[in-house]
Order: C-alpha cells, then structure tokens, then sequence
C-alpha cells in the first residue's frame, strides 16, 4: 500500500491488492444454484421484466401449487370453500358439501323438497362445478336429505327390538 493515500487512492489500492490475491489464488466464483437446480442471476435486473421482480402473491401461489402438484387438492378444497360461488347463492342457502371421496360429492340438504330439488338439478350442478373448479373433480353427486339421529347405532345400544311400549 502506498505511504500516505488517503481517500480514493487509498480505497484503489486496497481494490487492485484483492483483485491481485484472487488471480494469484486462482479461484473462480461459483454461481450460485437455488434448491431447484436453476441458475440464480446477479446484479440488477435493469428495465425490462426479470424473474427477480417482485411478483403477487397469486401469481407466486399458483406457481408453487403446480410445482407441487397439488392442482387436484385445491381444485376439492375450492368445492368446499367457495360452495356459495361454484353452485349459485340460492342453492348454496339450502345445501351444504359434506364430503368429496374418490370423484364422489355427498351433498346435505336443507329438507327433503330441497333434497328432491337438487336430485332434479344434479346434471346442471355438475356442469356448475366442472365449469368452476375443472374437470373430473366431481364426477358424482349423492344427495342427501337432513340428517335424522339414528338409534341403531352408538354407544349404549343393546340388541333386540329396541324401545316399545312399557306401560302393559
């Protein structure tokens, strides 16, 4: 180093003592590999559009959802969750999806008339819900009425004909 730089002399000379320690160890620089084998870029990204730019968070989401592979889990999760929107407000008020199995939806209605209803309506909501969440997600609909408690099953049930009249 010379003897009494200061400033941008000094700032140069400590520049040009690492570029020359560099060379003379003769290291490259690696570039830098991100998890997924793909090259990273450095330096700025400049004007134009880079991947580096920020990104909205759909965008982003929809990438990792199909890096991943789960298109067909959010394609069932999108029946339940956006119900209202997939089959329409009116049908949505008197129904509710209660499981999705292997293609299959089991749908709980309000009433029996609305269960009818919807058993009446089933090849339209199919279409509904391809058109909303894609193809062969639902291929089935079971339609059921409200749920009545059954006696026949549970914890304190015995064998036999079950409750009957006790008074003679």
């Amino acid at each position: 180093m010379p003897e009494g730089a200061s400033g941008p002399e000094l700032a140069r000379a400590v520049l040009d003592a690492a570029k020359a320690r560099r060379q003379a160890a003769g290291t490259r620089r690696r570039s830098a590999v991100r998890g997924d084998g793909e090259k990273r870029l450095r330096g700025y990204s400049g004007p134009g559009p880079d991947p580096r730019d920020p990104q909205p968070l759909g965008a982003v989401l929809d990438k990792l959802v199909k890096a991943r592979g789960w298109q067909q889990p959010a394609a069932e999760a999108t029946v339940f969750g956006a119900w209202e929107r997939v089959v329409g407000p009116e049908v949505a008020q008197h129904s509710r999806p209660v499981k999705l199995e292997n293609g299959e939806l089991t749908v709980e209605a309000r009433s029996t008339a609305w269960a009818t209803q919807l058993r009446l309506l089933a090849a339209s909501l199919l279409k509904q819900i391809a058109s909303e969440v894609g193809h062969n997600v639902v291929r089935k609909l079971h339609i059921h009425g409200p749920a009545a408690p059954s006696w026949s099953r549970g914890p304190r049930r015995v064998r036999g004909r079950g409750p009957r009249d006790t008074y003679g």
